[in-house]
């Protein structure tokens, strides 16, 4: 059963710069919760912490009542998958190399194991990457590199994916796929939570949203409660209405205030 993972009282500060100033949440697998908000809310610094990749100058993220950062690297990597902004790679490897990669908190000191080697190849299915199987990763474009990065976080067979914009360089089509995942694993039980800036979009793909602004939380709720018009205008200072689309509400943005 997948645990609760939860955050109370974070503050994080970079510099002189308050980021996240006393923000607190309770997130529960089976849903795709969408953090969005401005430039500068917060909002990966957030995703760090429940990942347990950096420390809050207060508060604590947990998993099922207990601290990440109280877990062994080990254990937090088998628990939470985390899918990073940036798509840098740095050494030329075969695709199915880095997302072999997800399964080093499974991996024994000879290497993957053949139940390893069977979890790539179904992270590399899901992500729909098995044709760049044996591509050297330096030659991908922006976009197929993305998808390889997910099958890497998909590898570790995670009860929680943490995923920092993962829709940012991939095409509409290839959008529209990562978004079923995504959804497709909360509806086995998964935890997902995502950073967005595409609103429409977690209009479509969220369970709940999460809007971040100067370091608070603005609104947590339903997409049709937290991203409504009014509170879109103080997250963003944009003129924002609801149009209705063959599947539900739409966010339209009209215009910048003023």
């Amino acid at each position: 059963m997948t645990p609760e993972l939860g955050f109370s009282d974070i503050h994080v500060r970079l510099g002189d710069k308050p980021v996240l100033e006393g923000v607190s949440a309770d997130l529960h697998p089976g849903q795709v919760t969408a953090i969005v908000g401005p430039n500068g809310a917060g909002k990966s610094t957030l995703l760090a912490c429940l990942a347990g990749l950096r420390r809050p100058d207060m508060g604590l993220a947990r998993l099922n009542g207990v601290g990440v950062l109280e877990l062994a690297a080990r254990e937090r990597g088998r628990r939470i998958g985390f899918l990073p902004q940036s798509h840098e790679i740095a050494w030329s490897v075969e695709a199915r190399t880095l997302v072999g990669l997800g399964r080093i908190p499974f991996a024994g000191s000879w290497g993957l194991s053949v139940e390893d080697e069977a979890a790539v190849e179904r992270a590399m299915t899901k992500a729909d990457v098995t044709q760049f199987a044996t591509r050297t990763v330096t030659t991908l474009s922006g976009g197929e590199l993305a998808r390889v990065l997910i099958a890497r976080a998909l590898a570790g067979d995670p009860q929680w994916l943490l995923a920092d914009e993962p829709l940012a360089g991939l095409d509409p089509g290839h959008q529209l796929d990562a978004a079923a995942l995504f959804r497709a694993l909360a509806d086995e039980g998964k935890g997902v939570v995502v950073t967005l800036h595409d609103l429409p979009m977690a209009m479509k793909l969220a369970d709940r949203v999460i809007v971040l602004a100067d370091g608070k939380i603005l609104a947590d709720g339903p997409p049709v409660e937290a991203l409504a018009p009014p509170i879109l205008s103080a997250a963003y200072g944009v003129e924002a209405r609801f149009a209705e689309g063959g599947h539900g509400p739409l966010i339209e943005i009209v215009g910048r205030h003023g």
